[in-house]
């Protein structure tokens, strides 16, 4: 983990969330300025810098992200209409 990620800090319960979902490898919470009516953030308990830094030894870890999006989606009603899975890397891809 890294001491000045936001994501790590919510992780560790030093600053606020709304949690939809926590694992040993994954969690899950509300965006909190949500650009969608529903906006969640699924980020790895692995500090990973950006998507450019997973390799195949992440693959696993990745895969299971994704599968914990399918499972909210699910819960949350919106698995049947359809719905954006985003991962944002770089400055100039909007991370």
């Amino acid at each position: 983990m890294s001491a000045d990620c936001i994501f790590c800090k919510i992780i560790r319960g030093e600053a606020p969330a709304t949690m939809l979902y926590q694992d040993e490898r994954a969690v899950a919470f509300k965006d909190i300025a949500p650009i969608a009516p529903v906006h969640v953030l699924i980020v790895p308990r692995q500090h990973i810098v950006s998507a450019a830094e997973v390799t195949a030894e992440n693959a696993p870890l990745i895969g299971h992200l994704i599968a914990v999006a399918a499972q909210l989606a699910r819960e949350l009603g919106i698995a049947k209409r359809g719905y954006r899975l985003v991962t944002n890397s770089g400055r100039e891809g909007g991370q």
